[in-house]
């Protein structure tokens, strides 16, 4: 992993990615290569959509099981409950923000494998993450988005329970 940056994971990310991988792995990929197997010995292969459609999708779900392998290789579990440094905003942090316009923001920094916008989970190495790692709650921080730069304050900081 020389050069690399770490693929930091929560130990809840980790497991989803696990539980996606055994799922493709062990339920989907065999289930699918039945079915090619069963669609290719109706004979012309040319014009069998369930041939041609289950080689399409073995493909992607081979593809798939590929990158959910390398990143639990390379994957760096922490796990945020066990921070010393609960003051300050760190990996796993969940975070209350405030811009400018008074507009309230939860965000939770989590890695990059696991984030998910909607849900307030951000990876690691966002803008907004990177310019509030180290942050405390009363700090206040710009941010280049691509919308803009904007302005926002920490309201508070919190982690899991141990």
């Amino acid at each position: 992993m020389s050069g690399k940056r770490p693929r930091y994971i929560t130990p809840e990310g980790f497991a989803a990615i696990r539980a996606e991988y055994d799922q493709l792995f062990g339920k989907d990929r065999p289930e699918l290569v039945e079915v090619i197997s069963w669609a290719a010995g109706n004979g012309d292969r040319s014009e069998n959509g369930d041939y041609i459609y289950g080689r399409k999708k073995l493909r992607e779900i081979d593809r798939r099981l590929g990158y959910l392998s390398k990143v639990m290789k390379e994957a760096k579990v922490i796990d945020p409950a066990k921070s010393e440094r609960r003051d300050e905003v760190r990996f796993g942090a969940t975070v209350t923000l405030v811009d400018e316009d008074d507009v309230e923001r939860v965000v939770t920094i989590v890695g990059d494998d696991e984030t998910d916008a909607g849900k307030g989970r951000i990876g690691w190495s966002a803008p907004l993450t990177r310019a509030f790692i180290g942050a405390k709650v009363g700090d206040e921080r710009s941010v280049r988005l691509p919308a803009g730069e904007r302005f926002y304050e920490v309201l508070a900081i919190s982690y899991p329970m141990r």
